[in-house]
């Protein structure tokens, strides 16, 4: 697998599709999210690193289903990105109906909207994410007018594809983003 594009490549190819600095952010959210699932599982983390990143590259140019994500999983097998991350990606819009039947899938499922919620969370708060608390961001999924484009029940079937409670889901991931919170504007 060495001859597959690299994190380097990655991020210059999200760059090129990807002007939004909170797109951006979102990418590397998710990237971070990952990595730390594949640690804890003993996966690839590189892999899940790089699936992160690419889970919503094309979203800027084509924001609508089917468009994204079918032209974005095209661009991605020319630039040589290996199945399992394209299939991946697939998956994580239930819409295109493509199953997530690997660990790396149903946990980029589990860990993109719930990024987009925590990193909401974060930015009402003094704090940001140094005391956020998983209590404080179930809180938020309840007011369904705060980031009412996140779809709380993809975040609570994803942690169920995932196996982790909720709560710990949580948790976990807002754990992860602290570790890169001064580069996604969250310090």
């Amino acid at each position: 697998m060495s001859d597959r594009p690299t994190r380097a490549d990655t991020i210059q190819l999200l760059f090129e599709y990807t002007q939004s600095a909170s797109l951006r952010n979102h990418a590397f959210a998710v990237a971070a999210a990952m990595k730390s699932y594949a640690t804890r599982w003993g996966e690839d983390g590189d892999t899940w690193e790089i699936t992160g990143l690419l889970h919503d590259f094309d979203y800027e140019r084509f924001p609508d289903f089917p468009d994204h994500p079918m032209k974005g999983n095209e661009i991605l097998g020319q630039h040589g990105y290996p199945e399992e991350i394209r299939t991946a990606i697939l998956g994580h819009v239930p819409a295109t109906g493509v199953a997530r039947t690997t660990r790396m899938a149903k946990t980029l499922f589990a860990s993109d909207e719930l990024c987009g919620l925590i990193m909401a969370c974060a930015m009402v708060r003094p704090n940001k994410l140094h005391d956020l608390t998983s209590s404080s961001v179930l809180k938020k999924m309840k007011d369904k007018a705060f980031a009412r484009t996140v779809s709380r029940d993809d975040i609570r079937q994803g942690a169920e594809e995932i196996g982790v409670p909720l709560d710990e889901h949580i948790t976990f991931v807002i754990a992860s983003l602290r570790e890169i919170s001064s580069s996604i504007g969250l310090d």
